[in-house]
């Protein structure tokens, strides 16, 4: 039987992350296993070959990443209470330090959500969850927003 000790739980902070935490926690209660919860700010570099003045790019992403420290804090607070969880956040392709992450970590599995866009959108944004799903070295559990609404209306 397979034996889960590190669990990579990856966040977006959107209205469905708690949902996904709770997944987290219950697999880490169930094997033991230890937590880290995963945030990945968006890059900018692909903005440094416009003429913008690389401070103020510097000064965005910095600004950015305190919020997200900030925002993380408050987050593993409320959804992990009492619990000894460490908390990353990183910025980059989502999709690329979700997987690396995993790989430093040596997860045993990813538990993540999923912004379930359809047609058009899925086109033009992609998704993370499947960029991770098809580069992940573990297993990856996925949780998806129309679950998630259809639980919370009953």
């Amino acid at each position: 039987m397979a034996q889960m000790k590190r669990i990579l739980c990856a966040v977006d902070f959107s209205e469905y992350s708690g949902y996904v935490a709770e997944y987290a926690a219950a697999l880490a209660a169930c094997s033991d296993a230890e937590v880290t919860v995963f945030y990945a700010a968006p890059s900018f570099d692909q903005y440094l070959s416009f003429d913008v003045p690389l401070t103020r790019i510097e000064d965005l992403v910095g600004g950015i990443m305190q919020g997200a420290h900030d925002k993380m804090k408050a987050f593993v607070a409320e959804q992990f209470p009492g619990k000894n969880v460490t908390a990353r956040v990183a910025t980059g392709y989502p999709a690329q330090e979700i997987v690396g992450e995993a790989r430093r970590m040596h997860a045993d599995v990813i538990v993540m959500g999923t912004h379930g866009r359809e047609g058009l959108d899925r086109v033009i944004f992609g998704s993370v969850a499947e960029k991770v799903l098809l580069a992940a070295p573990c297993p990856v559990l996925t949780v998806r927003p129309r679950a998630m609404r259809e639980d919370d209306e009953e």
